[in-house]
């Protein structure tokens, strides 16, 4: 049987065939990748890798249908959604960019900035190679690509590299997190690694698709929230429910309705190409907030018993607590705080 898929609304992703035959196969097989993978990234790895045809981006008519489905991946397992949803964004961002994807690759995103690491780029005949190190690397030691952010003269630029090779280790793997175990995000060292420009200096921020692919992330994030909602609904129907059990399921419906409607108008934005960093700002932190409400209902409503011998309900409350921490909390809020007082010139009061 087909594992079940999230819809935001009558009339989504399970109800339309996506509109591409290749396509529609390569989503049923990630989902059973999903289904079968307990934890593990090798199963969707094995997939993606094998997906050489075109693949949905978000921002170009179906950014929901793409967005059901990595909710629907979420919901089967966390690991999987946090392996699979950077490889459709690089995707997404080389298609921005005009540049053609190598056969049979896998591919990671790493642009996040750490004390203690500084990853150099620099150009010699037209050549351009990185040196240094770069942290938050996930799955850099399984993956064949990446699209990695380093310093130039004229400020952070993308660039597409190949991994595995001498020019490139992983130098710290250490992965103390219960959560997301199969998805180590150590730091890469780049030793004059060959790399191929994606865009000028500052396009990866400040192109269209940067808030759009944001929320994205937040798609998988409500998907784990989904995966609490079925273990807390299983719960609930194997004893007569307390006043308290139904108040919590009541709680935990309200705030996924909550939150597939954000995401649902969020994916119209982005069609019409409306979808800008305030919004993806907002949506996030409060995809984050229900996935934290979320955990804390399961956690009042079910007790320590599945968390102490439940091994995929113990591993999702582990990934999803590690997962959403890319969201970051009030320093996001204050980020939306100066995007607001930045653009009071520019448009009305908010509210």
């Amino acid at each position: 049987m087909e594992p079940a898929r999230v819809v935001f609304s009558n009339g989504g992703f399970a109800a339309s065939a996506e509109k591409d035959t290749q396509w529609r196969e390569a989503g049923k097989q990630l989902l059973q990748a999903a289904a079968e993978c307990q934890g593990s990234a090798a199963p969707v790895l094995h997939v993606l890798k094998h997906l050489n045809g075109a693949l949905p981006v978000p921002g170009n008519g179906s950014t929901r249908q793409l967005w059901e489905f990595f909710a629907s991946v979420a919901a089967l397992d966390l690991v999987a959604a946090r392996t699979l949803e950077p490889h459709f964004d690089a995707v997404a961002i080389l298609q921005q960019a005009s540049i053609p994807r190598p056969p049979t690759a896998t591919w990671g995103v790493f642009a996040a900035e750490g004390a203690g690491h500084r990853l150099e780029a620099s150009e010699v005949s037209g050549q351009w190679t990185l040196t240094g190190s770069k942290p938050w690397c996930s799955l850099a030691d399984q993956l064949t690509h990446a699209l990695i952010s380093a310093r130039t003269s004229q400020g952070r630029r993308l660039f597409m590299i190949a991994l595995g090779g001498s020019e490139t280790e992983v130098v710290d793997s250490r992965w103390a997190s219960r959560g997301l175990q199969e998805v180590p995000s150590g730091a890469l060292r780049c030793e004059e690694t060959p790399a191929q420009p994606v865009g000028d200096a500052g396009w990866y921020l400040r192109r269209p698709g940067f808030a759009v692919g944001g929320v994205g992330v937040a798609a998988c994030w409500f998907g784990g929230a989904v995966g609490l909602f079925r273990h807390l609904l299983g719960a609930a129907r194997t004893r007569e429910p307390d006043q308290l059990a139904l108040a919590w399921l009541g709680e935990a419906d309200r705030l996924l309705a909550s939150g597939a409607s954000m995401l649902e108008q969020a994916a119209e934005l982005a069609d019409r190409q409306l979808l800008g960093p305030r919004q993806a700002t907002q949506i996030r932190g409060e995809i984050s907030r229900i996935c934290e409400r979320m955990l804390r209902i399961s956690a009042h409503a079910t007790g320590p018993g599945p968390l102490a011998l439940d091994e995929n309900h113990a591993r999702r409350v582990a990934d999803l607590s590690i997962y959403i921490r890319q969201h970051h909390a009030a320093r996001d809020d204050a980020t939306l705080g100066r995007m607001i007082l930045e653009n009071l010139d520019k448009e009305h009061e908010p509210w």
